[in-house]
């Protein structure tokens, strides 16, 4: 999962990015993007981890972009360089200046928020635009398009866009597989972040704004110093400011919601692992996650629900409370689902 960081210059993206992964603040004027990967903290994999003992535990990982600054692009090409740095993330994070600026100016951000979803907008549209002009002359060439539901699509798409509306709001659109070639800035999930001043840690009020995404306050300064701590300070600092949680782990679990995403987990004296899926895939496209052949050769897979391991105490003796059952290929994997597939190829 990579999720691209995007917001007006001074909304504090390189603070929030440095907060959630931690990164030194040496790099901090690099002129070219930068990417951060950092692995999903999960309880449930440590305790796993020291119940088997394993030579591996792997983690599952999101991938942070923080695009190029626009003054490092070059003129010719800016606006196209910058949103392209986005194209490809799976879901961004748009990060709203919630704070004075070092000027004492007081935030915007609705008016800030609504700037840079425009920017999507326009971007979308040019895009667009374009491909109705080509399906229009392929038309009158007597050529179909590949795929027969595109073209009313597109113009869907321009419709809403005209209207100055983001794809995200409209599923049927923003998910079509005919339309996944495009990268939709505008149809990609979102997750707002408030970056906020050190003592607030409250959202702003949103009311009247018809924001449909969802929102979180960080207070990007603060936890951009907590990640370049001990452990120890760290814990001493959390308290002293009553920082309950993480910004890592908040953003986190609020992109696996945004995007409909859940783990599961196979273990064993090797290796305890975490795998990411969408929630509702069926435990043949789960296999494919770890390798091919496994979907290939797919026999059963044999479930163990986490809590049922948990409560057991072994897997042995989940096994003998009859807690491990074997599904078929249409079984719909469940978050915290520990499974070891059976296949033949």
């Amino acid at each position: 999962m990579r999720l691209g960081l995007i917001g007006r210059p001074g909304a504090g993206k390189t603070t929030l990015f440095e907060a959630l992964t931690q990164a030194g603040a040496e790099t901090a004027q690099r002129k070219e993007s930068r990417i951060g990967t950092v692995r999903v903290p999960d309880g449930r994999i440590d305790r796993l981890s020291a119940m088997y003992n394993p030579r591996k535990t792997i983690y599952a990982q999101v991938e942070y972009l923080l695009p190029a600054p626009a003054e490092h692009v070059k003129e010719k090409s800016r606006e196209q360089s910058i949103w392209t740095q986005v194209r490809d993330c799976d879901a961004v994070l748009h990060v709203v200046r919630n704070f004075n600026d070092l000027a004492g100016a007081a935030p915007t951000p609705r008016s800030d928020f609504q700037a840079v979803d425009q920017e999507l907008i326009i971007s979308d549209l040019v895009v667009v635009e374009k491909r109705l002009e080509r399906l229009a002359l392929d038309q009158r060439r007597g050529k179909k398009p590949d795929f027969p539901e595109e073209p009313a699509l597109i113009e869907q798409c321009a419709a809403h866009l005209n209207q100055e509306t983001p794809l995200r709001r409209f599923p049927e659109i923003a998910t079509a597989k005919c339309l996944r070639g495009y990268a939709f800035l505008s149809a990609k999930p979102c997750l707002v972040l408030f970056n906020n001043a050190d003592e607030d840690e409250r959202l702003p009020d949103v009311t009247g704004w018809g924001l449909a995404e969802p929102c979180l306050a960080i207070r990007g300064k603060l936890e951009q110093e907590l990640g370049q701590m001990s452990a120890e300070e760290a814990r001493e600092f959390m308290a002293e400011f009553e920082i309950r949680d993480l910004a890592m782990t908040r953003v986190i679990h609020g992109s696996y919601a945004l995007l409909g995403l859940i783990s599961f987990f196979t273990v064993g004296e090797d290796e305890v692992r975490a795998w990411t899926i969408p929630s509702a895939t069926a435990a043949v496209d789960a296999a494919e996650v770890i390798h091919s052949d496994i979907k290939k050769g797919f026999i059963r897979a044999e479930v163990l629900a986490y809590d049922d391991l948990m409560s057991a105490g072994s897997y042995a003796e989940a096994r003998k409370l009859g807690k491990v059952r074997l599904e078929g290929k249409t079984y719909e994997v469940k978050d915290g689902d520990i499974i070891n597939f059976r296949f033949n190829v």
